[in-house]
């Protein structure tokens, strides 16, 4: 069982290590990967209106971020962030995050969270996307250069969170 809560700021010391593996990886996030540890703060917690992580048996094995994803006109759709520690990949832990995040999204106000650079080269995460209700509503031809795979595309994905009569 995981239990999700909001992140404080000792806690980036625990998160630092998932993020800097995926982000020197350089296969899924589209983050310099010899991004530092203060970048790294700033970008995953300074930048987010709330960062949240999983826990189970005693030690955090995930962690996600929500931040506005434009300014002004825009700003009732939010963007979110996924990281699960490798050691726990495939027990569902990415699919309860984002269930949370479009719960805690809402408790925020935003109507609608969009996920914009999703690569096709992650296909696990595409496919659990559009699992929890996720529209790809744009594609981004050859807009990754992934390490192994060349240049890969991304997609733009999206999804109402409150049914809003225009």
């Amino acid at each position: 069982m995981i239990t999700i809560r909001a992140a404080v700021p000792e806690d980036f010391d625990l998160i630092w290590p998932m993020l800097r593996d995926v982000f020197r990886a350089g296969e899924t996030y589209a983050v310099d990967p010899d991004i530092t540890a203060a970048q790294a703060r700033d970008y995953w917690m300074g930048q987010a209106k709330a960062t949240y992580i999983a826990e189970a048996a005693g030690r955090i094995v995930g962690t996600y971020y929500i931040k506005t994803n434009q300014p002004g006109g825009g700003a009732h759709i939010c963007n979110c962030g996924y990281i699960v520690d490798p050691d726990a990949r495939g027990r569902g832990i990415a699919a309860q995050m984002c269930a949370h995040s479009q719960a805690e999204a809402q408790a925020l106000g935003y109507l609608a969270m969009q996920f914009n650079f999703v690569l096709a080269s992650n296909a696990g995460a595409v496919r659990l996307w559009h699992r929890l209700g996720f529209t790809t509503v744009g594609t981004i031809p050859l807009a990754f250069a992934h390490p192994t795979q060349g240049y890969v595309d991304a997609f733009v994905m999206h999804k109402a969170l409150r049914d809003e009569t225009r």
